[in-house]
């Protein structure tokens, strides 16, 4: 049970970053690429595990959080990225629920980049919003789901 100890202090870890940070201003990144389409093989569907529900919503909040945090220039803001390659590595899903996992993180990237230009006052709230909920986020499922 090492990669589940390791993946809970992966999100013990997330939980603390997102928990903390300041904002400043102005240049947006990247999203991760979007994996390459597999042919989907019957044992290739995304698991029903408990967990992936609120795991795809952590990934959300990673990628909206990576998204806001380089728009508003902070230098750190690839830590969200990280974060979220870590829990890939911890948990180490099925490929399709790697996908879903991905899928997420690039929503809550672009859900985001198709609507601020800059930061903004409410670019800041946002961030702040997504922090908390990100941090409760890895406290649940820690305490649901870990061992």
């Amino acid at each position: 049970m090492a990669a589940a100890d390791n993946f809970l202090r992966i999100l013990g870890v997330a939980g603390i970053a997102l928990a903390l940070g300041g904002v400043a201003s102005a240049q947006p990144r990247k999203a991760e690429p979007e994996p390459k389409p597999a042919a989907e093989e019957p044992a290739a569907r995304p698991s029903n595990a408990p967990y992936m529900k609120p795991l795809s919503r952590l990934a959300t909040v990673l990628g909206s959080l990576h998204f806001l945090r380089g728009l508003c220039g902070d230098p750190n803001a690839d830590v969200w990225r990280e974060k979220m390659n870590a829990i890939l590595d911890a948990q180490a899903p099925g490929e399709a629920d790697r996908r879903t996992l991905v899928a997420h993180f690039n929503q809550g990237y672009r859900a985001f980049e198709s609507t601020y230009r800059k930061c903004t006052p409410a670019a800041t709230v946002a961030v702040e919003r997504y922090a908390k909920e990100g941090a409760d986020l890895s406290r649940e499922i820690s305490a649901r789901y870990g061992s």
